[in-house]
């Protein structure tokens, strides 16, 4: 797994514990009802498919937030390979502490892990080109970072993190734009330059257009990534043509599994998938206690 996680220590025990404030708001009735006190149990984190494990730390958070004497290994780093009967980490402590912690610690991990798999696919698909997969915005609320660091746990790329990270003038802003204008392509340029002339130096400026007649007017604005949205195959490569390394390109929208191999070839920079995040199904791993 590359760095540039957008993960933290802050960021994981914030989110893991308002899971576990969901999950126990007033305790687990059960651990306490039946499970005495002192009894102390092993939990080992075990695969039951083949897969690629993210969320290793997350996965610890639960266990050390809800009873901070209850030790975490972990025998795979994020970003590792696994087929079942793995064993990824191991967990021991306090019984009620473990059954308490579990639930929510595999929520994470097998979403985590689900996401870090269906993204090393992608990946290997586009192996034999220098072509990015990257995510998106498309993350369920409040789980980004979690999400977005599984991808690189794949071997993926993460795009801007939020709207305040980098300008992407998408179809609708360019509709606002240009709206009434006689002459499109000069209200085009005209309007796009206009809001980078506002912006510092540093921001990178991204515009999404979805036929090829918009892309010399948003070169001639300054931009320094187009982003072909739903383009066939044959107009990819014509638009990788005619950009000519004047900016970055990215293709988008009508990617899978199945068609990122050929998307990749037409010579694009950058594959942004949103089913990396909003469609990976979660992992089968399971935690297998026994006592100490």
């Amino acid at each position: 797994m590359r760095d540039g996680s957008p993960l933290s220590r802050s960021i994981i025990d914030r989110v893991v514990q308002a899971a576990l404030d969901e999950d126990a708001p007033w305790g687990d009735v059960t651990a306490a009802a039946f499970l005495p006190e002192t009894t102390v149990a092993r939990a080992e984190l075990v695969a039951r498919e083949t897969g690629i494990f993210s969320g290793g730390e997350v996965f610890a958070s639960a266990f050390r937030l809800t009873d901070p004497s209850v030790s975490v290994e972990l025998l795979l780093a994020d970003g590792s390979a696994f087929e079942p009967g793995s064993v990824i980490a191991r967990v021991d402590g306090s019984a009620r502490a473990v059954l308490t912690a579990e639930r929510v610690a595999l929520n994470f991990t097998q979403r985590m892990s689900g996401i870090a798999t269906l993204t090393a696919r992608y990946v290997a698909e586009v192996a034999h080109t220098a072509t990015r997969i990257v995510d998106t915005r498309k993350t369920t609320p409040g789980l980004r970072a979690f999400e977005r660091h599984a991808v690189l746990s794949g071997g993926g790329f993460n795009h801007r993190f939020s709207l305040s990270d980098a300008v992407m003038a998408k179809d609708n802003h360019l509709a606002v734009l240009t709206a009434g204008a006689a002459d499109y392509d000069a209200a085009l340029t005209e309007a796009l330059r206009a809001g980078i002339a506002h912006l510092p130096h540093t921001v990178h400026v991204e515009v999404e257009v979805d036929r090829i007649e918009q892309i010399e007017p948003v070169l001639a604005a300054g931009a320094h990534t187009v982003m072909l949205d739903n383009f066939s195959v044959a107009e990819l490569r014509a638009g990788v043509e005619l950009i000519a390394g004047r900016a970055q390109v990215e293709a988008s929208g009508g990617v899978s599994l199945e068609t990122v191999r050929a998307i990749a070839e037409t010579g694009v920079d950058v594959i942004s998938v949103g089913a990396l995040t909003h469609s990976a199904p979660s992992l089968d791993l399971g935690l297998d206690v026994t006592l100490s």
